[in-house]
């Protein structure tokens, strides 16, 4: 006995087991969730549960969790493609620990790629006003490029999730995990002042997002402990750096600071492009990890990115947030890691204005 899905092929219901059975859908719903009350006799429970067996009744995810239940699904929803991951490949080691994690605390995984974009279309979490990932008992946000406005009504809602990475959201306060960009960042430039270094670039996005200020403040800070003289640019993402690299050298520039990885390609070609040598002639600093094999070989300085842990924690605290109604919103900053790389030398002894040969 089953009822026809309209969507779909035949699904068994509570209601048919009910008829089957001879008892109401609420004495149904009450066995098969676990919560037998003393009326309920033994006889009438494994009535119950051989029926549901023999008619193949499985439990609707979405209607265990308004009924109050709780799945042990996590979602995973980015804001950007996953796969293939060439050139985002933090993606991996995040999903990495997120993985490791959610199977040490026996919670399953859920990747939301977008519920009411479509091809072509910005990923949204919403469909016809409706959260898409409430199958999932809470769920990590990835990805740049997100609506604000939808993060901040998921936020209202009461909806548990983590982003990963600092996200300040007007009207609301949400959970984040993120990584210490403004102290790793100034211990970068500390080390380029403690090799002599007084005068240097830093190359930024031309739209900064919080990741990006985070390490704009630590430049900023480093600068101004060391009295050291710099300037800062953020060209468009199709400029061409090679004009803007010789003028810096020009001027005394003996070390660049790349605010983010992505830009670290065509950091480097600029400069090999001028016949400048990396770390004779100019000192190369990169504030993360570079996912350009081309550029490995460099072996860069800077400092690397706790990916995995980043992963680890969200889950952690976002599986906080769904066991403990009372937990609010939680920020957590993870250290990086130095790294020394052979990008970095001893400034060169040059006067400003003196060409490098």
């Amino acid at each position: 006995m089953q009822s026809k899905d309209r969507h779909g092929p035949s699904r068994t219901r509570q209601a048919d087991i009910a008829r089957a059975a001879g008892v109401s859908q609420a004495t149904v719903s009450m066995v098969l969730s676990g919560r037998t009350a003393a009326r309920i006799s033994e006889e009438t429970r494994q009535r119950i549960l051989a029926l549901s067996g023999s008619l193949g009744y499985s439990a609707n995810p979405a209607a265990r969790r308004l009924a109050g239940g709780k799945n042990r699904i996590l979602g995973v929803f980015t804001y950007e493609p996953t796969f293939p991951i060439a050139g985002l490949d933090q993606y991996y080691p995040f999903l990495l620990g997120i993985e490791a994690e959610a199977e040490r605390l026996q919670q399953n995984l859920l990747l939301f790629t977008s519920a009411g974009g479509g091809v072509g279309r910005a990923r949204s979490i919403y469909a016809d006003g409706v959260n898409q990932l409430g199958i999932a008992d809470g769920s990590i946000l990835l990805g740049r490029g997100e609506d604000r406005d939808e993060v901040a009504r998921l936020a209202h809602e009461g909806y548990p999730f983590v982003y990963i990475g600092r996200r300040e959201i007007s009207g609301a306060e949400i959970s984040w995990v993120t990584a210490d960009y403004e102290r790793a960042t100034y211990d970068v430039v500390t080390r380029l002042a403690e090799l002599n270094h007084r005068r240097a670039l830093y190359i930024g996005v031309s739209h900064p997002e919080e990741p990006n200020l985070d390490r704009f403040a630590g430049w900023e800070r480093a600068v101004r402990d060391h009295g050291l003289e710099t300037t800062a640019a953020r060209p468009d993402p199709d400029a061409e750096l090679s004009g803007l690299i010789r003028e810096a050298v020009d001027a005394g520039a003996t070390a660049v600071v790349i605010e983010t990885p992505e830009d670290g390609a065509r950091v480097f070609r600029a400069i090999r492009k001028l016949g400048l040598d990396v770390p004779d002639d100019l000192s190369v600093a990169v504030l993360g990890d570079m996912a350009i094999p081309r550029v490995r070989k460099h072996s860069w300085s800077g400092f690397g990115m706790p990916y995995g842990d980043i992963g680890t924690e969200a889950v952690r605290v976002l599986v906080e947030l769904i066991t403990d109604k009372s937990a609010g919103p939680k920020n957590v900053v993870l250290p990086c890691a130095p790294r020394p790389g052979r990008t970095i030398a001893q400034a060169p002894r040059r006067s400003r204005g003196d060409r490098p040969t």
